[in-house]
């Protein structure tokens, strides 16, 4: 069910929401000139939770929402805000979650615990992928290297604020938004950029 610390966060979640909007964890970055990738996106690179590569051909002609994630996150609620996302918009959107622990060490677990955590926690049925790093290093995971490297992207360098930044990647794999962590995936402004899309 969530440790102590998970379930204050998870009551927290709106207050923190709110009290980030205009900081940067309220950034939105919108690709305006449309620039097109310079590198196709590195999907055939991720690994999922349970060791098994996603299925591409079920990734074409939908668009892409890639979010670093963590358990111990005031942001953690919006696991349950994604999984809505995802059972709306499934037809056009696939959501790919990154567990990472780069943020004050925030996802401590191992791949079968977050697995475990996800399911019984928000009851999410999105692809997780095993536990990486999205922040950029020398081990950065090749997805977030794509999504902050304009060289490859096209045009954008602004790697995650924190837990639950959030890239869209439309239907054809170029990078069109990056959202905040206090940008929940179903604020007016975020909805909208799927709705643009469809």
């Amino acid at each position: 069910m969530g440790s102590f610390k998970q379930k204050i966060a998870r009551y927290l979640y709106p207050l923190i929401l709110r009290l980030g909007r205009n900081g940067k964890n309220g950034t939105v970055l919108i690709n305006e000139r449309k620039i097109p990738a310079k590198k196709p996106f590195p999907l055939d690179q991720v690994t999922l939770i349970n060791g098994s590569k996603p299925d591409i051909l079920s990734y074409s002609g939908k668009m892409i929402l890639i979010v670093n994630t963590a358990s111990n996150c005031g942001y953690t609620g919006q696991y349950a805000e994604l999984q809505t996302l995802h059972e709306k918009f499934s037809q056009n959107l696939v959501i790919v979650g990154f567990p990472s622990n780069d943020f004050k060490e925030q996802e401590k677990a191992n791949d079968q615990e977050i697995a475990q955590f996800c399911q019984i926690n928000y009851g999410v049925t999105f692809p997780i992928v095993k536990k990486t790093t999205v922040i950029k290093n020398n081990g950065q995971h090749p997805v977030y290297e794509w999504l902050t490297k304009s060289t490859l992207n096209g045009w954008n360098d602004h790697a995650p604020d924190w837990n639950f930044g959030k890239y869209l990647i439309d239907d054809k794999g170029n990078l069109t938004h990056y959202f905040g962590p206090s940008i929940s995936p179903l604020d007016h402004v975020f909805v909208n950029a799927i709705d643009l899309k469809k």
